[in-house]
C-alpha cells in the first residue's frame, strides 16, 4: 500500500464517522448519514469548504447579566483589569461554543485551530489580558491552514506569546532565552530527531534569543487602555552579527540597528529554521500523531512522514498547510483499518463529541445568552475535571496526554475515568435545565418514538425489538463494531436484566397505550438509559 495515496472507496458509514472523529470535534448523526457514501476526496474537500461558514464568527462578549457592557463586544471597551480572569472564561466559552456549533456544516477549523493552539501554547490564567488571548486565538484560528512561515513569524510577535514566554523583556542588556528555546525545540526543528540526534546546540538558543530582542508588547494589563500590540525597540536591540552551529550550515545572520532590524533578522532566522531538515518533519509527525495514531513505527517515519514532509517543505509548496492537511485526510493509511478506533479521546473529543453526537442544541450566543451560558459552562467545566482545561495547558509542552510516552492513553487515570463518567451520566439522566423547556440530555422516550413505527398504534405494529434497540442505540457510537457476545450481553444483561426479552414488548406496548402514564414512560425511559450508560462507559467509547 503507498501510505499518501488517495483512498477512494466510497464512504460507508463507518468511515465517514472515522472521517468526522477526526478532522471534527465529532459528527451529529445526521451528518454521519449526509457523508455516507460520498468519495473520500469530496468529503474532505467538504470539510474544507465548509470552513468559510465559520471562520469569521462575532467576537465573545461580555456574558456578565448584571454588568454594565453585557453582550457587548469584549474587544469594545475599555480594557479592564480587575474582570481581566472573568473575561477570559468568557473567551473560552466562545471559543467552546464553536466547537460545539457547525451548525450542520462540520469543518476541520476547529480542530486544527486547536492542533496549533497546543502547538504555539500561551496559557490565559498565566498571559491574563483577555483582549490579548482574543487577538492570539483569531490569529490561530485565520492562519491555521495558511503558511507555516507567516504563522511562526506572527506568533513569535504575538502580544500574548510575548508576555507568556517572556519575550517581552528579553533586550540586550538582559537578555531571555525562553522563546528561542521553545522556538526551536517545540514549535520548528524539534528538540531530537527520529533517532534520538539533537537537533540544535545551546549556543544556537543563544544566538536566536539575540535575534529576538527588542519585540515588546504595548498596553499589557493596563487598566483602561483602548490599544494594545506589539513594537520594535531598535534601541534594545541586540545588533551583533549570530552565527549558527552547524546543525543550522554555520548560518550567519548580520546585525542590523535601523528600524527594519527586527523584522529582517526575524524574517532570516525563520528562514533557517525551515530550512533545517527536520522542521517538516517534526510538524509532519505531529500531525500525523494528531489525526492519524499515536504510534510513529520506523514504517509510518519512512513510508509518511518523510514523503509528507517532503511535500510540506517543497518549492510546489512552500510549507503551506492546507495542501499537508488535505493528504493527509485523504490518504490510504488515515482510512486504514488499523488506525480506526487507535486513539483514546480527549476530553473536548469525548464531551465535545458527546454533546454533538446526541444532537444536543447550543444556545444563540446573543439572543439566547443565560441559555448559552448554562449551556456551555457544564462542558467547559466538565473537560476541566478531565483534566482539559482549555486555553489553559500546564506547561508550554502543552496537554501532557500529547507528548508523554503513551500518548492519549495519559488521558486516562483513577480521578479522569470518574469525571468522564459523572459527565456522560449528566447527559444519559438529564438533570441541567438549559432554560424552560430545554434538559441537556437524552430524551430517551422520544427517541423510541421516532424508531417505533406507527408509535403510538398498538393495533397496527408489533413493537420493536430489544435487538433493533440496541441497533439504533449503538449505530454510529463506537469506532470498532461490536461482537454478537457483546451485542447480547448488552440486550439480555443490560438492557434486560436476565428478564426474557419480551417483557420489554410488554412494557413499550404498554407505554404505546398510555404515553402519558408516567410509570410507563419510566419503565421505558429507565431500561433505555441504563443501557445507554453502560454503552458509554464501556472502553469501546473511550476510542475513535
Amino acid at each position: 500500500m503507498a501510505y499518501l495515496d488517495p483512498y477512494t472507496v466510497p464512504l460507508t458509514a463507518s468511515k465517514a464517522a472515522h472521517l468526522l472523529r477526526r478532522a471534527t470535534f465529532g459528527p451529529t448523526r445526521a451528518e454521519i448519514t449526509a457523508f455516507t457514501g460520498l468519495n473520500p476526496g469530496t468529503a474532505v474537500d467538504q470539510l474544507f469548504a465548509n470552513v468559510a461558514v465559520t471562520a469569521d464568527p462575532p467576537p465573545p462578549i461580555d456574558l456578565t447579566s448584571t454588568s454594565p457592557t453585557y453582550k457587548q463586544s469584549l474587544i469594545s471597551f475599555p480594557f479592564n483589569a480587575s474582570k481581566s480572569g472573568e473575561y477570559g472564561v468568557h473567551l473560552r466559552y466562545w471559543w467552546l461554543g464553536l466547537m460545539l456549533q457547525q451548525n450542520g456544516k462540520p469543518s476541520v477549523l476547529e480542530k486544527i485551530t486547536f492542533f496549533w493552539q497546543n502547538h504555539f501554547v500561551v496559557s490565559q490564567n498565566i498571559m491574563a489580558d483577555y483582549r490579548m488571548g482574543y487577538r492570539y486565538l483569531k490569529f490561530l484560528r485565520d492562519n491555521s491552514l495558511g503558511n507555516f512561515k507567516t504563522m511562526a513569524i506572527g506568533i513569535t510577535k504575538d502580544p500574548a506569546m510575548l508576555i507568556y514566554q517572556n519575550g517581552n523583556g528579553n533586550n540586550k542588556e538582559h537578555p531571555n532565552e525562553n522563546y528561542a528555546r521553545e522556538l526551536q525545540e517545540l514549535f520548528t526543528v524539534g528538540q531530537h530527531d527520529f533517532y534520538g540526534n539533537p537537533n540544535y546546540t545551546e549556543s544556537d538558543v543563544k544566538e536566536a534569543a539575540k535575534v529576538l530582542t527588542g519585540w515588546m508588547v504595548s498596553n499589557y494589563y493596563l487598566h483602561g487602555s483602548t490599544t494594545f500590540g506589539t513594537v520594535f525597540g531598535r534601541a534594545v536591540h541586540d545588533t551583533s552579527t549570530k552565527t549558527f552551529s552547524a546543525k543550522y550550515g554555520n548560518t550567519v545572520i548580520a546585525g542590523r540597528s535601523d528600524d527594519t532590524a527586527g523584522d529582517v533578522e526575524l524574517n532570516e532566522l525563520m528562514d533557517m529554521l525551515l530550512r533545517h531538515p527536520e522542521t517538516p518533519k517534526h510538524i509532519c509527525r505531529k500531525l500525523y500523531r494528531w489525526y492519524v495514531n499515536q504510534n510513529v513505527t520506523q514504517d509510518i517515519e519512512d513510508n509518511v512522514i518523510i514523503p509528507l514532509a517532503s511535500f510540506f517543505s517543497s518549492a510546489q509548496n512552500n510549507y503551506n498547510i492546507k495542501p499537508v492537511v488535505e493528504k493527509l485526510l485523504k490518504s490510504q493509511i488515515f482510512f486504514d483499518d488499523r488506525n480506526v478506533g487507535a486513539i483514546i479521546k480527549s476530553p473536548a473529543e469525548y464531551l465535545v463529541g458527546m454533546g454533538r453526537f446526541f444532537e444536543q442544541p447550543v444556545p444563540d450566543m446573543m439572543s439566547d445568552t443565560p441559555a448559552f451560558v448554562n449551556y456551555i459552562r457544564f462542558f467547559l467545566w466538565g473537560m476541566g475535571g478531565m483534566n482539559m482545561e482549555l486555553l489553559n495547558q500546564p506547561l508550554v509542552f502543552g496537554y501532557p496526554p500529547y507528548y508523554q510516552v503513551g500518548y492519549s492513553k495519559n488521558w486516562i487515570n483513577g480521578s479522569t475515568i470518574t469525571a468522564r463518567r459523572g459527565n456522560s451520566d449528566s447527559i444519559v439522566f438529564p438533570n441541567l435545565q438549559i432554560k424552560p423547556g430545554y434538559m441537556l440530555g437524552i430524551d430517551f422516550l422520544q427517541w423510541i418514538q421516532k424508531i417505533q413505527p406507527n408509535f403510538p398504534s398498538v393495533s397496527t405494529t408489533p413493537s420493536i425489538t430489544p435487538d433493533v434497540v440496541l441497533a439504533e442505540f449503538s449505530k454510529n457510537l463506537f469506532a470498532l463494531e461490536l461482537t454478537d457476545t457483546q451485542k447480547n450481553f448488552l440486550i439480555d444483561a443490560v438492557l434486560m436484566n436476565y428478564l426474557p426479552r419480551v417483557e420489554w414488548q410488554y412494557e413499550l406496548n404498554n407505554y404505546r397505550n398510555n404515553p402519558a402514564s408516567t410509570s410507563a414512560q419510566k419503565a421505558v425511559r429507565d431500561r433505555c438509559a441504563t443501557l445507554m450508560r453502560y454503552m458509554i462507559r464501556m472502553a469501546e467509547y473511550e476510542v475513535f
